[in-house]
């Protein structure tokens, strides 16, 4: 209990340093603004408007964006547009004399807000106005709300986090609480500001505006002394998508072999950003990330990144080192990769997906996570960020779009993982014959001729033994291999015709695909997506196929 008091008095010291922060000039005009053209009891309300609305909307911020699935920038900007909206209604007499007889049978917030004549208290638009300055003001805080985070981050309860984050909030609001009530004191005081309260109004209204004109300004770059090419990126003052609670990076263990580096342990890398790439090499949706991250080592190795892959198999055949070797040649990987054979690594972060990326700051604490292909410039921001870099450089490559398409969802053909309403109905771990039905729905599979079908593949017993699926999409990969002493031809044929040079994969040849090893084969190339009957047969038994899996 004693340690929690400590931890809630240092919010409140740390907020109440940020008088000393130059994040407090750009709210100041909007705090002076609410308060010249109210009572006290606006100011009062504009206090603790903006002390409940920061400590619930930074503490409760990330769930609310979970459940609801609205991005936080979003909020963020809504509410630089409506203090904008305030800025014109300041600066106009018409819209001012409009607003107020919009509202003005909703209590008090239309007098509060514009006509510093009234004398109603405007408490309420207070309130809302202290509000709006909380969540704009919550990024801009900087290191020193950096360190409260940390701070709450270690606590076990939420209760304790929020009155950690109160203190901070209370902390900040006393000394704005006096600069508002020194500006009420000299309105009140000096004749001037009696006479003169509509240029006063226009004149706060103008500050406003443009101190929502600077912040929105710093936030994109648009204020930059040179000109920033689209295809660039620069560093945002924030980490994007941030975990609100940091942790211990978990230990590495369970690496069978290393390749292109010594064992690697995160303890040894503190003062280094430490991204961490689960993924498997026949995985295709890995692979469209692997240019990402090439490009990352590439540009800020020499900066302070280590980028360690973590090689997890999702199939036998990839825990052989060889084949990873290949992998790792074929892919131009030059950052460290370690072979997770057991998974030991993969349960210590307590991952799921394939693949999944975790970004460690230099203190050790995993700060950002990232679940599948997407966001790679949030993930490039983040690294920039953590590193400390400014300066603008060039994006590793445009957004991919593959996954934004409405497509044939990755498709397993081994009974553990197989979807049981597009997969035929087979026979477990026996070789069986089966047949074509007459109609095949759309991302469903079947077979014909005898095959194996085991737990994660299925095996041809019988040369020209056939598989046909129904998908939707551009291009369609399949993870094949074989046991044999000699390569295996699979014929193929698409909508019952060969594959010609506008439809085929790049691993086709004579609407063949040659398989020799276990790998990831691309069968068809359309021109746009589309929907295809695509149906392969093996020359000789022994062909091993895992899943298919499909891009745009």
């Amino acid at each position: 209990m004693k340690a929690e008091l400590i931890t809630i008095f240092l919010g409140f010291l740390e907020g109440f340093a940020l008088i000393l922060s130059p994040c407090i000039l750009s709210i100041l005009p909007i705090l002076l603004a609410g308060s010249l053209v109210g009572s006290k009891k606006r100011s009062v309300g504009i206090i603790l408007g903006f002390i409940f609305t920061f400590a619930f909307f930074a503490l409760f911020a990330r769930q609310l964006v979970q459940y609801s699935g609205i991005d936080a920038n979003l909020i963020r900007y809504l509410a630089y547009g409506f203090l904008f909206l305030l800025s014109l209604i300041l600066l106009s007499n018409y819209l001012t004399e409009l607003f107020n007889r919009i509202t003005q049978r909703i209590v008090t917030m239309s007098s509060s807000f514009m006509s510093p004549g009234h004398e109603r208290s405007g408490f309420l638009g207070g309130i809302l106005l202290g509000g709006l300055v909380a969540i704009i003001w919550t990024p801009c805080a900087g290191p020193i709300l950096a360190a409260i985070i940390v701070q709450i981050a270690i606590q076990k309860t939420t209760i304790v986090s929020f009155f950690t984050l109160l203190a901070f909030a209370l902390g900040a609001a006393i000394p704005m609480f006096i600069i508002m009530l020194y500006g009420f004191k000299i309105r009140d005081t000096f004749r001037f500001f009696k006479t003169h309260t509509v240029l006063i109004r226009k004149t706060l209204g103008a500050i406003i505006l443009l101190s929502i004109t600077y912040m929105v300004g710093q936030e994109t770059g648009f204020f930059s002394s040179s000109v920033i090419n689209q295809s660039t990126i620069r560093t945002a003052k924030y980490l994007e998508k941030g975990l609100w609670q940091p942790y211990q990076a978990p230990k590495i263990a369970g690496i069978s072999a290393w390749i292109n580096s010594p064992p690697l342990q995160l303890s040894d890398l503190k003062g280094k950003v430490v991204l961490v790439d689960f993924w498997t090499y026949s995985c295709i949706n890995c692979i469209r990330t692997l240019p990402y991250l090439n490009d990352w080592y590439k540009k800020y190795h020499d900066k302070g990144l280590v980028i360690i892959g973590i090689h997890t198999p999702e199939f036998d055949f990839e825990k052989n080192t060889a084949n990873v070797k290949n992998a790792v040649k074929h892919d131009g990987i030059q950052y460290p990769v370690g072979l997770d054979n057991s998974f030991l690594t993969w349960e210590n972060f307590s991952n799921h997906f394939w693949p999944a990326h975790y970004l460690i700051n230099k203190q050790g604490m995993v700060v950002y996570e990232h679940f599948g292909e997407g966001d790679y410039d949030v993930t490039e921001n983040n690294i920039r960020f953590l590193l400390g870099i400014d300066m603008a450089s060039p994006l590793a490559a445009p957004d991919n779009p593959l996954y934004f398409y409405s497509i044939t969802p990755e498709t397993y053909l081994g009974y553990a993982r197989a979807e049981i309403n597009l997969s035929p109905a087979v026979t477990h771990d026996q070789i069986a014959q089966y047949y074509f039905p007459k109609q095949l729905a759309e991302n469903a599979w079947a077979l014909q001729g005898g095959w194996l079908v085991n737990s994660e593949k299925i095996i041809s017993a019988q040369s020209h033994s056939s598989l046909k699926i129904h998908f939707k999409a551009r291009k369609v990969f399949i993870v094949m291999g074989n046991n044999t002493k000699k390569p295996i031809q699979v014929k193929l044929l698409l909508n019952g015709k060969p594959l010609a040079s506008d439809n085929k994969g790049k691993d086709v040849t004579d609407s063949s695909i040659l398989v020799d090893k276990h790998s990831i084969y691309e069968a068809v190339a359309l021109p746009q997506s589309g929907t295809g009957l695509l149906e392969l047969s093996p020359n000789e038994p022994g062909l091993e196929i895992y899943t298919f899996t499909f891009g745009n």
